[in-house]
């Protein structure tokens, strides 16, 4: 089965999520971020992806956003940062346009001028997606972006991967589901996609079910890996 669509988890893997505490420390209005910033980024991702699945098994759903400025209050905490507004605000405005890494707008390009369909699929509320893809220069780079908004629960609940083939109209074994959370893809290929994992860190394979079929360090060589499938 050829593919039709490549679809993108956003955070991490289109957007540097780490991009918003860097920037920031390198602001002279921040120097107490200068050695934890690192810490302060580690923790605010994890704790932010820690509340989405707990909302998801208690069902206890709210915009992204909000789970985005709990995760960073406890990381601030955390680390001792906490008390100051002025960084807590700056953080998040940071967020709310973080950069796409380098490879990614050439990367889309290719896919596009080869006929693929391209999708966000995301956590994401549709406001933080139009503003991360707007600000990182992507417009018009999607032929959709999707939000958990519209089912009302967070990944990896089957019902957000159903949203490609109800908008796309590809089916599973026609998707290629690209993502940097080893869980996301492991979790997108028990439901039915061909999986990218695009492991920047080199992290170890996490213990699930579902195994991604693919492994790369970044985006770059995603375009072959597409045209190899279809040409096989």
């Amino acid at each position: 089965m050829s593919t039709k669509a490549c679809v993108f988890d956003a955070y991490g893997t289109l957007f540097d999520v780490t991009a918003a505490a860097r920037e920031a420390a390198a602001e002279p209005a921040f120097p107490e971020l200068a050695d934890k910033w690192q810490t302060l980024a580690a923790l605010w991702r994890d704790k932010q992806l820690n509340y989405t699945w707990l909302r998801a098994v208690t069902g206890d759903h709210t915009d992204f956003w909000q789970v985005t400025g709990d995760g960073l209050d406890w990381a601030l905490e955390a680390t001792g940062l906490h008390g100051n507004p002025d960084l807590r605000e700056r953080l998040l405005q940071l967020y709310w346009s973080l950069s796409a890494f380098a490879e990614v707008p050439e990367m889309l390009q290719r896919l596009r001028a080869a006929g693929l369909q391209t999708a966000i699929l995301s956590n994401g509320s549709p406001d933080m997606l139009n503003g991360a893809v707007s600000s990182a220069g992507l417009s018009g780079q999607f032929d959709a972006v999707l939000s958990v908004q519209d089912v009302g629960v967070f990944k990896p609940s089957g019902k957000v991967y159903q949203l490609v083939e109800t908008v796309l109209g590809a089916k599973p074994n026609e998707v290629i589901f690209v993502s940097s959370n080893g869980w996301d893809a492991s979790c997108a290929t028990s439901f039915g996609f061909e999986t990218v994992w695009v492991n920047r860190t080199g992290l170890p394979m996490d213990r699930l079910s579902g195994k991604p079929k693919h492994i790369l360090s970044d985006l770059k060589e995603l375009p072959e890996l597409v045209a190899e499938r279809n040409n096989a």
